[in-house]
């Protein structure tokens, strides 16, 4: 059983960063698929942004192209979302996801994902 914890959010001002970070206790941290998904009160859960096992390839949705950033440290177990510009409309919980299976990846669809965290709330303030 995989555990993912997530920390960083909080409540910020419309314009500012917040970075947050999940800790892994997958043994094969290295070579799972990560994401970063969302969902706003009476809305579905949605992709923010995910990176494949290695850290050479990331995706984002078009609403934080340019504005959020998705790292990995496979060193210590951890996956990050850099979020800057934040917007009100940012204001969700958000979840890390960890893909441990091989084969075709659908980054986008939430089903593809094996173990999630808790989330930890973002609020913007306009």
């Amino acid at each position: 059983q995989v555990q993912l914890v997530e920390s960083g959010g909080g409540l910020v001002q419309a314009g500012g960063s917040l970075r947050l970070s999940c800790v892994s206790s997958s043994p094969t941290f290295g070579g799972n698929d990560m994401a970063w998904f969302r969902q706003a009160p009476g809305k579905e859960r949605e992709i923010v942004a995910a990176i494949n096992w290695s850290g050479g390839r990331t995706f984002y949705a078009d609403s934080g192209k340019g504005r959020f950033a998705i790292s990995k440290d496979i060193a210590i177990r951890t996956v990050y979302l850099q979020m800057n510009s934040l917007k009100p409309e940012d204001t969700a919980v958000y979840f890390c996801a960890a893909r441990t299976t091989v084969g075709t990846w659908d980054y986008t669809d939430p089903g593809q994902y094996d173990y999630w965290g808790q989330g930890t709330q973002v609020t913007v303030s306009s």
